[in-house]
């Protein structure tokens, strides 16, 4: 698909909300989602789920900004959205239990030096993704996304009160079918903002059927301050060891979301960009545990929506994570967003992820056709499917193995890693000096 806006480009500023607003809908369930979970479990007051949730929003928006625009040397300058991450959530639930988020909060903040400190080793591991695991990371992020959205579609999880009732589905395909009719026939501003029109389209059905439930919108605070070291901070040994854990996860992750950030943007990712991107995940949960909330990583579904409209702006993305800052800080604006069906998102949502496996196939495509490949790609993608759509399968091994192992992105991008290093006939990345050069060329 051609870019509409590239990188570097600037739509106009009435344009640029517009498209902002979209990443803002597809991201923010998920970045409230992790602070309520783990505040849930844990039994939280509401003062103190409302201090996570309000810190989870205003300082995703933050680290977004800065991952957008870069500040020196930390973040990537790509359109990426950063936000609360759900690998850390088993982790910070066993953490909770024992030692209270003060020791959550805490444990991440002394084991964000694993990421800070590993940023600077990107360049050497960005050369152990050639373009047979990149495409294979790439294709598995989409893949393990998609039972995401056909949730959402349904209305929730499975055994839940209306899952998959008529309704749901009937709400969600017709978001779906709007965003693809836009994406393909529209032009200009209408293509480009297609999912953000296709969500606001579904929530007016749902409210003008009451569907929608505006209870959170009227008991929600206007404004809501910062709470700095609300929690405290306290350092369990245990709770160092399991987060080291989760942020390894994190890296493996984040940096396949930035592989495949760079392919739906056209742009080169050097080691050294890679750095800054992860140093600038780093240094956001680090940020995070200060300001009292969860861990932070990249989001992958905002991946899908670059491929999908075609805008890379980062500057379009910078923007909504002013938004995000905004929601942090008038909570009322956030349950606007929050009361939106689930159906709703799922319609923009199965587009979307499906556009990430697009970019998986598109680089795949680009590599040499035979054995050795062909098994990189088939036992790499089928370890990721394995933990997906069969968890259970962990259920024996112990703690940290089910902590890295729980995420398919995670498995599968293990499993191609090493069977790329092991198996004879290893392609080998272009040095550093080789990528400066071929971006001095292009």
């Amino acid at each position: 698909m051609e870019l509409l806006y590239k990188v570097e480009d600037k739509p106009p500023m009435a344009t640029s909300i517009l498209l902002a607003a979209q990443h803002l809908l597809a991201a923010l369930g998920a970045i409230i989602a992790v602070p309520l979970v783990v505040g849930g479990v844990l039994g939280l007051s509401t003062q103190d789920m409302v201090v996570l949730v309000n810190a989870a929003m205003l300082v995703s928006g933050v680290v977004t900004i800065i991952q957008c625009r870069g500040v020196g040397p930390v973040g990537i300058r790509l359109p990426c959205v950063m936000g609360t991450s759900f690998t850390f959530v088993g982790v910070a639930i066993a953490i909770g239990f024992e030692h209270g988020v003060a020791g959550i909060l805490g444990s991440a903040l002394v084991v964000s030096l694993v990421m800070i400190i590993g940023s600077f080793f990107m360049p050497v591991i960005r050369k152990l993704f050639p373009p047979v695991v990149t495409g294979t990371v790439v294709t598995l992020i989409g893949l393990t996304l998609i039972p995401v959205a056909v949730d959402w579609i349904a209305g929730g999880q499975v055994g839940q009160e209306g899952y998959a009732s008529i309704s749901n589905l009937m709400i969600g395909f017709f978001v779906l079918f709007l965003v693809i009719i836009l994406s393909q026939f529209a032009r200009g501003i209408f293509a480009a903002s297609a999912v953000v029109i296709g969500i606001l389209s579904g929530f007016i059905l749902c409210a003008l059927l009451g569907l929608v439930d505006f209870t959170p919108v009227r008991e929600a605070a206007l404004v809501a301050l910062p709470s700095p070291l609300h929690f405290g901070l306290t350092f369990p040994i245990s709770g160092i060891i399991g987060m080291s854990i989760a942020y390894l996860v994190t890296i493996i992750e984040s940096t396949g979301d930035f592989l495949a950030l760079s392919d739906v943007t056209k742009t080169k990712l050097t080691g050294k960009k890679l750095s800054r991107g992860i140093l600038c995940d780093g240094l956001g949960s680090a940020l995070a545990s200060v300001f009292s909330t969860t861990p932070f990583s990249s989001f992958s579904q905002n991946v899908g929506i670059v491929g999908m409209t075609g805008i890379a702006s980062r500057y379009v993305v910078a923007i909504t994570g002013l938004m995000l800052v905004l929601a942090g800080l008038f909570p009322v604006l956030a349950a606007l967003i929050v009361i939106i069906p689930l159906s709703v998102l799922g319609g923009a949502g199965l587009v979307m992820f499906a556009m990430i496996i697009t970019a998986g196939v598109n680089i795949l495509a680009k590599t040499q056709h035979n054995k050795r490949n062909g098994i990189i790609i088939a036992v790499g993608i089928g370890a990721g499917m394995a933990v997906t759509v069969r968890p259970e399968l962990l259920a024996n091994l112990p703690d940290f193995m089910q902590v890295i192992f729980a995420s398919g992105i995670t498995t599968g991008s293990l499993v191609a890693l090493g069977l790329n290093l092991l198996l004879p006939g290893r392609e080998v990345e272009a040095t550093e000096d080789e990528e400066s050069a071929d971006l001095a060329q292009a």
